[in-house]
């Protein structure tokens, strides 16, 4: 019998505080972690209005959540020279001006999706992760949103689509893959989600996937199944 989460708002904070290892090997490694730039990414859950929170009569695995729930996303820019076009979370480089990663990921936020922070619940934040391909120390901020407001992409130089995405459609089995890439002469395997026309992996994969394995949300899915982003 699925036993669908009652409280992730709780679950989260929960793993705010406790934290988890991103277990992704040498293949994220940075050489010289102190010359790694910080940036920091809001990884906004909330509830859907239009969507009723009761999974389908008879579901006996997929997602242990409530069908209601849903995180925001956005498609970066195909003309970004850093992931571009790739679905990602709000956010950026630490400013000087910000008090730190939760400062730094609100105000990326607002300034890429324009939604109004008063509205939101920062709930913690978790172990930041090297993006070797661009040399950052990203530090994802998990956040409830308690008033949800209207998103769109604020600036289609750096953001062409902003949408929020229900996490049962992340977690169902067909929607799961993996990615496979190179380092060093060894093949690595990084979590992805497929909905619809929509490749969500990479940091954003890894972030979602370990962070669905730790609150106890993911049900089994087929390791075996293999996409490869278009780059």
């Amino acid at each position: 019998m699925l036993v669908v989460s009652k409280d992730p708002r709780a679950e989260l904070a929960a793993l705010c505080e406790r934290g988890l290892d991103w277990g992704t090997g040498r293949s994220r490694d940075i050489p010289d972690l102190q010359s790694a730039r910080r940036a920091a990414v809001l990884v906004l859950f909330g509830v859907l209005d239009a969507v009723s929170a009761e999974p389908p009569a008879g579901a006996t695995g997929g997602a242990r959540v409530p069908r209601d729930l849903d995180v925001l996303l956005l498609r970066r820019a195909s003309t970004l020279g850093s992931h571009p076009g790739q679905i990602a979370f709000p956010g950026g480089r630490l400013e000087a001006s910000d008090a730190g990663p939760v400062a730094a990921a609100l105000r990326e936020a607002v300034e890429e999706t324009g939604l109004d922070v008063a509205g939101l619940e920062p709930l913690g934040t978790l172990p930041a992760m090297p993006v070797p391909v661009s040399n950052h120390l990203v530090t994802p901020v998990p956040a409830w949103w308690t008033r949800p407001s209207e998103v769109a992409a604020m600036d289609h130089a750096e953001t062409v689509d902003v949408f929020r995405v229900p996490v049962a459609e992340l977690l169902d089995p067909a929607n799961r893959a993996n990615t496979v890439h190179t380092v060093g002469g060894t093949d690595y395997r990084a979590p992805a989600f497929t909905v619809g026309d929509r490749l969500v992996w990479g940091f954003t994969g890894i972030v979602l996937a370990r962070m669905f394995d730790e609150l106890g949300w993911a049900g089994p899915w087929d390791h075996d199944r293999i996409v490869q982003p278009e780059l």
